[in-house]
């Protein structure tokens, strides 16, 4: 499973659209096994979607992200969590055990 965060630094982005990078978090078995840095495509509709389909990405975490955007994601098949905020990898932590 690959998990996408929305980020800016070390926390989570406010607006999915709008972050610099996605950190991306490889994870097999419950554990996190790598970690890439995607650098965001650019905010043209569609575009963002599309980008994290084609890499794999099964979650995306965000602090917002608009409708349309989300809708685009689902109907990639990919999960989306917002109303996230907070040091990247302590969500990524709390997603895995569940309790985000």
């Amino acid at each position: 499973m690959k998990i996408a965060v929305a980020a800016e630094g070390d926390k989570v982005s406010l607006h999915f659209g709008k972050c610099p990078e996605f950190r991306v978090f490889h994870v097999e078995g419950g554990k996190v096994q790598a970690l890439e840095t995607l650098r965001n495509p650019g905010d043209e509709p569609g575009a963002i979607p599309d980008f994290l389909a084609e890499h794999g990405v099964s979650v995306v975490i965000a602090g917002g992200m608009g409708p349309r955007a989300e809708k685009l994601l689902k109907d990639s098949g990919i999960q989306v969590v917002t109303g996230v905020l907070g040091p990247v990898e302590d969500i990524v932590k709390s997603y895995l055990e569940g309790s985000l």
